[in-house]
């Protein structure tokens, strides 16, 4: 038996060498998603099962959830794997969440030994498909949103294999981008490596092996204990998605969650339908973005395989939330996540309301654009997305422009993005009367507009939240909902889906306008102090006409 504090030190150690993995992975990414915004994750996995052992800080938590379904996949199904292989997996159906998180997973030895395996999913801009960024808000089948990888081994003996290297860049565009992506991996991976051999040859692989067991067993032990604490019982919650970018209908997200002595089931069978269009999700995320609520509303729990054990997820095929091939999936892991989260929120606010918020922000707003660039480099990409609001809770107002509940990633400096792409962002501000009202109300969103300066391109946007904004709890009200809008040649253009749209023309001097939503309020309005009112007033927060309505004397 390892004694405590060693295994805090290893603990604290195998979280280390994930961050440093993160870190080198940013410095040397030549996206400014994974450079600037940082969607991206790296972490430590088992070797006979694919567990998690350990995730950086920092890393999005989407990825290093569904990562561990990747990688098990590539333990299971993937035989004979030797010093210096790296393979390359961003299947959905595998493990993966949309086809652009492509995933990099490592072996590691000792000693001729099979220690663990190392992973980094990042998001690339661009996978090819029928739309520039890959956001095919119209697809019908997953070919269309570009390419499939379903595992291969990319390096060999520590060695790229240059045909199938070759078979991916002619797919994607601007390839030499994806090169320098596919590169910061790799070095993340490495460096990865060469910290858990030193790890091993200080403590030894079977200590090192009995300490992982050991942090795994006592995560599931604290979990247990949290749950223990709970009132059992079974709470329902429904929130929705607006459309699925196809058919112009929501897709319910219906939520049975049962409280039982020692673990909670999160039972999403009466859900929708597998849709048409790409607001299917695949296990992995679903899977993951309950990991993620419970972690949210426990965030003193240490992550890892363990704390994922008492939490029981059923999303039968025949929902939405468990596509099967060749279902397409391109908005599962940056909007269809993030309203399993708040789902997994509203029913667990019944139960712990001090712990929870009124919904957060909901959607990334996803906004792809590519084209031709005359007095640049010929062919770009811009990917960009931002934050919103996040619920009110019991200590205070929500953040205002915080990130997606199932990321940790950044908006990238506006600078940066200019210099990638030929565009000017016109505004960038805070979204005034869009948090929602409340004793304690939603942070506020944001919004924005980008014009074309030069070139010509195609844009695409996903998001989602049009339709009802981010709920309030205990008597808040709720956010403002996302809106998108266009001006493209003489003529305002709104999608008609609202939030999804794709391959729109894009000209010299076309700007799209963007609005995300504010977070949900927390509790009755009538309780909030005057002050507090007065001084949103004076910090252009909230109007007079929305302190009317929502704040009545």
């Amino acid at each position: 038996m390892i004694d405590s504090i060693t295994l805090t030190v290893l603990q604290n150690r195998f979280r280390q060498i994930a961050e440093e993995m993160d870190i080198i992975f940013d410095r040397a990414a030549f996206s400014p998603i994974i450079s600037e915004g940082r969607d991206r994750a790296c972490g430590l996995y088992r070797r006979g099962t694919g567990r998690l052992i350990a995730q950086g800080s920092t890393g999005m938590p989407i990825h290093v959830g569904a990562m561990q379904f990747a990688v098990a996949t590539i333990v299971n199904d993937r035989k004979g794997h030797q010093p210096g292989d790296i393979y390359m997996i961003n299947c959905p159906y595998l493990g993966g969440t949309h086809l652009m998180d492509v995933k990099l997973v490592m072996p590691v030895f000792h000693a001729g030994e099979l220690f663990c395996f190392l992973g980094s999913s990042g998001h690339w801009p661009d996978i090819g498909g029928a739309a520039p960024g890959g956001y095919v808000t119209k697809a019908t089948e997953v070919q269309q949103e570009g390419l499939r990888i379903a595992g291969i081994k990319l390096y060999r003996n520590g060695e790229i294999e240059p045909d199938l290297l070759r078979l991916i860049l002619d797919n994607v565009r601007v390839p030499t981008q994806r090169l320098g992506d596919l590169h910061a991996q790799v070095a993340s991976l490495k460096a990865g490596e060469a910290e858990v051999r030193r790890l091993i040859e200080i403590y030894g692989a079977d200590n090192l092996d009995a300490a992982i067991e050991q942090l795994e067993i006592r995560s599931a032990r604290l979990v247990r204990e949290k749950i223990s604490q709970l009132k059992p019982g079974k709470y329902t919650f429904e929130d929705m998605m607006d459309n699925d970018g196809v058919q112009n209908e929501p897709l319910h997200i219906r939520l049975d969650m049962e409280i039982k002595a020692d673990k909670i089931v999160f039972d999403f069978s009466r859900s929708s339908k597998p849709c048409r269009g790409p607001l299917n999700s695949v296990i992995a995320t679903t899977a993951s973005a309950v990991y993620i609520s419970f972690k949210h509303a426990f965030p003193e729990i240490p992550m890892n395989a363990g704390c994922f054990e008492p939490l029981e997820v059923i999303a039968p095929t025949t929902t939405f939330l468990n596509a099967q091939y060749p279902r397409p999936v391109s908005g599962c892991a940056a909007e269809v996540s993030q309203r399993i989260v708040d789902t997994c929120f509203g029913a667990l606010a019944q139960v712990v309301p001090e712990r929870l918020h009124g919904a957060p922000v909901g959607t990334s707003a996803n906004v792809a654009l590519g084209g031709h660039n005359e007095q640049g480099e010929g062919r770009y990409i811009l990917y960009f997305y931002t934050g919103g609001g996040h619920g009110g809770y019991a200590a205070g107002d929500g953040i205002s422009n915080a990130c997606t509940s199932v990321g940790l990633a950044k908006t990238p400096p506006l600078e940066v993005v200019e210099q990638y792409a030929p565009v000017l962002f016109e505004e960038y501000a805070l979204r005034e009367d869009s948090g929602g009202a409340g004793e304690f109300r939603g942070g506020l969103g944001v919004q924005y507009s980008i014009m074309l300066l030069d070139g010509e391109g195609r844009i695409s946007v996903l998001g989602d939240r049009g339709q009802r904004g981010p709920f309030g709890i205990l008597g808040g009200k709720s956010g403002a909902p996302t809106k998108i809008s266009m001006r493209i040649g003489s003529r305002d253009y709104v999608p008609e889906m609202g939030t999804k749209d794709e391959n729109v023309p894009f000209n010299v001097g076309d700007v799209i306008r963007v609005q995300t939503p504010g977070g949900g309020g927390y509790g009755n309005p009538a309780a909030r102090s005057r002050a507090l009112i007065q001084r949103d007033l004076d910090n252009g927060y909230i109007s007079s006409a929305f302190a009317s309505e929502n704040y009545p004397l």
